[in-house]
């Protein structure tokens, strides 16, 4: 389909140092507070240990917010609360400080990066930096009609590709990340139905912003309806994502997979997330071992997938608002983990 060759980030993919997880797990032991009396604390620790490839775990001081936006056309057919094309109005509520990731990002002090992808308004509209990656406006309705043209798809991943050195080169140390989006939970939930091999009915979550049952019966029947067209390409991820995804879909995956290669940690945000985590990790199986989920969305999808690469979320408020702010309520105790591990003393 491409003349990119995913097949190379299996190669280029390496997991976090084991050896300087072990020896962060031997300074833990040597701390006043037992091992184990920090619960989940200490696994991150851990892990921070083991992405930053040193013990003691420096800070994480430089952590980016970064959103991928685009608007989907299975909108059109009311499976989504907002209104199909609205995903102009979310991207600008974020710039202007006024969204749920607006306001704690702020309040921890995070710089945000919104990346307009197919979001469905003239780009002048928004500014420069942020329409700059955009591969169109929309992505096709999956339910009858490819999401992305080939060309489309590759430009897409190599955007993701790109940012994700952009962020590394700028000397981030942990991404944040999320999506804004109307109809993309529906896109997610064809990409996991698909790779897990299960029915609609089984992923069909009531997205973000809660919808009727009328609405979520609208909206099993499209990814009953897109299943039907992704089945066959599953053995191509990125035709897959072509497919039935899009272009924020495929530049999240792209996103993540390079943020492997240059070992930069990342938090997962909701079902958007954790669908292009899965499409990543049937590209590369070790790129899982560098990102945490966040929280738990409730949306059945998500949970399937996150079980899928065997990530358990760090927070389940049942906060569903998405957009990054269920990644963000994790990153205190992300944040935390390292402070800990980085400060508290050995016994002599």
């Amino acid at each position: 389909m491409s003349a990119l060759n995913l097949d190379d980030f299996a190669q280029l993919i390496e997991r976090p140092d084991a050896g300087v997880r072990r020896d962060a797990e031997e300074r833990r032991a040597l701390m006043a507070v037992p091992p184990g009396a920090l619960g989940r604390l200490d696994e991150l620790g851990g892990w921070l240990a083991a992405v930053q490839g040193r013990v003691p775990v420096r800070p994480v001081e430089q952590p980016r917010v970064l959103l991928f936006a685009g608007d989907h056309g299975v909108a059109q057919l009311g499976v989504s609360a907002r209104p199909a094309g609205g995903t102009g109005d979310l991207v600008r509520a974020v710039l202007d400080g006024a969204s749920p990731a607006a306001v704690l990002a702020r309040g921890a002090g995070v710089p945000v990066r919104v990346v307009d992808m197919a979001v469905d308004c003239d780009p002048a509209e928004l500014p420069e930096e942020v329409t700059r990656h955009r591969v169109r406006r929309g992505s096709g309705r999956i339910d009858v009609e490819d999401a992305l043209t080939a060309e489309e798809a590759e430009a897409a991943f190599r955007a993701g590709m790109a940012i994700a050195d952009e962020e590394a080169d700028a000397g981030c140390d942990l991404v944040v990340l999320g999506d804004l989006s109307v109809g993309g939970t529906t896109a997610a939930g064809t990409l996991i139905a698909a790779l897990c091999g299960t029915d609609a009915s089984v992923v069909t979550g009531r997205g973000g912003w809660p919808i009727d049952d009328l609405a979520w019966m609208r909206k099993c029947a499209a990814i009953r309806d897109a299943l039907r067209r992704a089945r066959p390409v599953l053995g191509d991820q990125l035709e897959l994502l072509a497919t039935v995804g899009g272009a924020d879909l495929t530049a999240i995956t792209g996103f993540l997979l390079q943020s492997a290669v240059r070992r930069t940690p990342v938090i997962l945000d909701g079902v958007v997330s954790a669908a292009c985590a899965l499409v990543a990790q049937r590209v590369a199986f070790r790129a899982p071992d560098w990102w945490v989920a966040g929280q738990a969305s409730g949306e059945p999808a998500q949970a399937k997938a996150l079980d899928r690469i065997a990530l358990n979320p760090l927070l389940d408020h049942g906060v569903t608002a998405g957009e990054g702010t269920g990644a963000l309520l994790a990153l205190p105790l992300v944040r935390a983990a390292a402070a800990l591990a980085a400060e508290l003393p050995v016994r002599d």
